[in-house]
């Protein structure tokens, strides 16, 4: 079946039945539980639709699954081997996050007989270069997004909890594995600062601003609460929906939802949580910061890491300079 229920494609396998019944248990969990917005859902359904056709065609249960077959999936997608479209390293990755949530509620419903194989195979490596940063109108948009609530349980606590995390992201330039870490006591509201542990468990102290401390404020009085019900107790500051530590992976599911709904999620590179801390870097040399005030916010080892940004910078202010000096247009 297509993901509108209809034939599938000529040439493409139906699902086997036990198959298609996982596929629509996860979905359902993602809606009712996680409450992703349809389009996210149904991006998830056509990648996981391709990964459970790949595993039939290779007569593999998806409850045993190993590494290695995992592994030979993703270059089938690099390479388009299992007859799909050739996938760029960056859709292998995304369709990688989306197996990996299929496998982590395998694992998590016990219904799995090789745990979860999915932690052991690395995401693809992307190409050495930053993203594109976001325009301060995009990341505000995304911002709202991020506070509109979904369905499903506790979907204006969810919301109060995506609002502040990606004030977070933004706001601290924190990496989504420094945001997903931080405790309670972590954040100083009197000093307006929070510590965030970075690569290598190295801290670091950074400003909290206005809107991220309103943001953090309004979800640790109205929404953790009501997530923190559903679990046994943990000092974590962003919880998921049973009450334990945010995982990595939820976290950018956050984000992508808030791509979504903000229609935000057809530009040339997708935005992950990274694209946040590098749109907060980059706006900040735009304000006139100095480099190695960057760097020091950041928690980069290296000036030479942090200096990369310049380059945005740069290459932002040339196509400005291309675009208005009448000297530097083309013809000129």
């Amino acid at each position: 079946m297509s993901p509108r229920g209809g034939p599938n494609p000529p040439g493409e396998p139906s699902l086997r039945p036990g198959d298609r019944r996982i596929l629509e248990q996860y979905l359902s969990h993602l809606r009712i539980e996680r409450g992703l917005a349809a389009n996210t859902l149904a991006a998830y359904r056509r990648d996981l639709e391709r990964y459970l056709r790949h595993l039939a065609c290779e007569d593999v249960d998806p409850a045993a699954v190993e590494p290695e077959r995992l592994t030979a999936w993703l270059q089938a997608l690099r390479t388009g081997a299992d007859g799909g479209t050739v996938l760029s390293a960056a859709s292998a990755a995304r369709s990688l996050a989306a197996v990996r949530g299929l496998h982590a509620f395998l694992d998590d419903e016990r219904v799995s007989s090789t745990g979860d194989p999915s932690r052991a195979v690395p995401t693809p490596s992307l190409p050495g270069r930053l993203p594109h940063p976001l325009a301060l109108d995009q990341v505000e948009a995304l911002l709202e997004a991020a506070g509109r609530p979904g369905t499903g349980r506790d979907a204006a606590e969810r919301a109060l909890r995506d609002r502040a995390l990606l004030e977070i992201l933004y706001g601290l330039g924190a990496r989504i594995s420094e945001a997903t870490g931080l405790d309670l006591d972590d954040v100083d509201r009197d000093q307006r600062s929070a510590i965030l542990r970075g690569k290598g468990d190295k801290q670091r102290v950074v400003p909290v601003g206005r809107y991220a401390l309103e943001a953090l404020d309004a979800y640790v009085t109205r929404g953790r609460p009501v997530l923190a019900r559903h679990g046994t107790g943990t000092p974590a500051v962003f919880l998921g929906s049973r009450g334990t530590r945010l995982t990595r992976q939820a976290a950018w599911q956050v984000v992508q939802r808030a791509a979504e709904e903000a229609d935000l999620a057809d530009l040339p590179e997708p935005i992950s949580p990274h694209t946040l801390r590098h749109s907060y870097a980059t706006h900040l040399l735009h304000g006139g910061a100095d480099v190695r005030s960057v760097q020091e916010l950041l928690g980069h080892a290296s000036v030479t890491t942090t200096q990369l940004y310049t380059q945005v910078t740069v290459d932002s202010l040339r196509e400005t300079h291309a675009g208005a000096h009448p000297r530097a247009r083309r013809g000129a």
